[in-house]
């Protein structure tokens, strides 16, 4: 048997030294970084979830009132140029001791906020907003603007002489989670240039005006969607997807009567503050 010989013995070994890396990076990219990556994000979904098995803080209960109100805008009140608009107003209580009974630095508020506001609604007529609202407001009509950058800072008050000294016209919410975020939420001027037909010498200023203006519930009922996000005095960071459906309807004619209001005390782990990994 003839022995094979290579003119260039070193060039042979350069690339078989190649076709071995070649081997060795196409194994590394396609076998062992896929398990290694497939096993990193179980672990990390495992720890995730050990994190989250037993939530520091829930949504307890949600209160919601819905009406209207209409503005005259002429000088003399004739009741020819009005503007309507429909608000809700809404209360989240949060839940801090169903882990931890006693207040600690793990179930205790150092920051809160809101961001990634959306309204979803079947009409493009008026202005939407949510915002923060004063509690001592809570079923008033007010106007109020929409928040700068999308975002709602909360104030933390963190001592009771605080509490006393408080201006609750600004977003305010305390450590101990004793009292509920309330917020907001206006489609404002959803009808303007409303004017009172002759027949009549009088509107309504409550969720009645809708129904004298002849506007379609279906076109105003929205799903609110936004985030609240809760950091504790321990750094760790929590965050809540919220969902509201403002539905003005109900089987007595809902907001037609004149308001509506609406309470739901919740449970389960839909209603749980999901811990951030950092």
């Amino acid at each position: 048997m003839k022995k094979i010989q290579f003119r260039n013995p070193k060039l042979v070994f350069t690339i078989l030294i190649a076709l071995l890396f070649i081997i060795f990076l196409l194994y590394y990219t396609f076998v062992f970084s896929v398990n290694f990556a497939r096993n990193s994000f179980a672990n990390n979904m495992i720890e995730i979830a050990e994190e989250n098995e037993n939530s520091i803080f829930n949504i307890q209960k949600v209160l919601l009132y819905s009406s209207a109100n209409a503005i005259d805008n002429t000088e003399e009140q004739s009741l020819q140029n009005l503007s309507i608009s429909q608000y809700t107003d809404i209360s989240l209580y949060i839940d801090n001791t169903s882990s931890i009974s006693e207040l600690t630095n793990e179930n205790t508020i150092k920051e809160l906020y809101i961001d990634n506001i959306f309204v979803n609604s079947n009409s493009n007529n008026g202005y939407k907003y949510l915002n923060y609202k004063n509690p001592m407001d809570f079923g008033k009509f007010k106007n109020f603007d929409a928040p700068e950058n999308n975002r709602i800072d909360f104030n933390i008050v963190n001592t009771n002489s605080e509490n006393e000294n408080y201006d609750y016209s600004k977003p305010t919410f305390y450590t101990d989670c004793s009292n509920p975020i309330t917020l907001g939420y206006m489609n404002k001027d959803l009808l303007t240039n409303y004017s009172v037909s002759k027949d009549s010498k009088s509107v309504s200023f409550n969720g009645k005006v809708l129904k004298e203006a002849n506007i379609d519930l279906n076109d105003i009922n929205c799903t609110l969607n936004f985030k609240i996000h809760i950091v504790n005095n321990m750094n760790q960071k929590f965050v809540y997807n919220m969902k509201l459906d403002i539905d003005l309807n109900d089987n007595n004619g809902g907001i037609y009567n004149g308001y509506v209001y609406r309470g739901k005390t919740t449970s389960g782990s839909e209603y749980r503050f999901f811990k951030e990994m950092n």
